[in-house]
């Protein structure tokens, strides 16, 4: 899936960012780009600018946060394209700021803002916990479309309840838990996770895992 998302910089004069709408991109997505259109308006040509994405958050991965334009002519503009990639542990809904700083070779600055904001997942998954076999430690994870109650239990290989991980409000996005299971005997056990389905029933959902001491 691929977002594009198109910001002009003018050489020469001063660009202030102004409060714009966050642009909304797709959840855990790759294959994303800002095209960054850099205009020389002086009559001079200009050489070696360095554009450069700061501001960016660990769960936002460019394949480049800066690029060198070796010349641009006067009155003619370029395209600076930076790649990138969204994690599944970024925040949703969040909007967060990315800054363009554009440097001149003689030392002259301007800047750019992009605000961005991550959608949230299109659907619920429990994933496999990790690691499995497990000693004496493991996550479990999963996401949410939408803010949820959810209830997480661990059972074992014969229905008993063994501890409850959670009991609690979520938001919508990427959560892990971690079951220490130190103080219980090797063997197999059951992660259930539950939460309402929006139509006042209970849904659940329940994966195996193997503990080896």
């Amino acid at each position: 899936m691929k977002a594009l998302y198109q910001i002009l910089v003018m050489l020469c004069a001063c660009v202030l960012a102004s409060a714009q709408p966050a642009h909304q991109v797709p959840f855990a997505s790759s294959n994303n780009a800002i095209e960054l259109a850099i205009h020389n308006s002086s009559t001079v040509p200009v050489s070696h600018v360095k554009v450069e994405a700061t501001n960016v958050p660990a769960w936002l991965r460019f394949t480049s946060t800066g690029q060198t334009i070796k010349q641009l002519k006067e009155k003619e503009g370029v395209t600076a394209v930076f790649c990138f990639s969204i994690e599944k542990t970024a925040p949703v809904n969040k909007p967060q700021t990315i800054t363009f700083t554009i440097t001149s070779s003689t030392g002259e600055q301007w800047t750019k803002q992009l605000t961005i904001a991550v959608n949230p997942p299109d659907h619920f998954e429990l994933f496999r916990n990790y690691p499995n076999p497990f000693n004496p430690s493991t996550t479990i994870s999963y996401q949410l479309p939408k803010d949820e109650h959810i209830v997480l239990k661990i059972y074992n290989s014969i229905g008993q309840e063994v501890t409850t991980l959670v009991n609690d409000d979520r938001l919508a996005g990427y959560h892990q838990e971690v079951w220490n299971a130190s103080n219980v005997a090797s063997g197999m056990y059951i992660y259930q996770l539950s939460m309402n389905n929006g139509q006042g029933k209970k849904e659940f959902y329940r994966k195996k895992m193997l503990l080896v001491k």
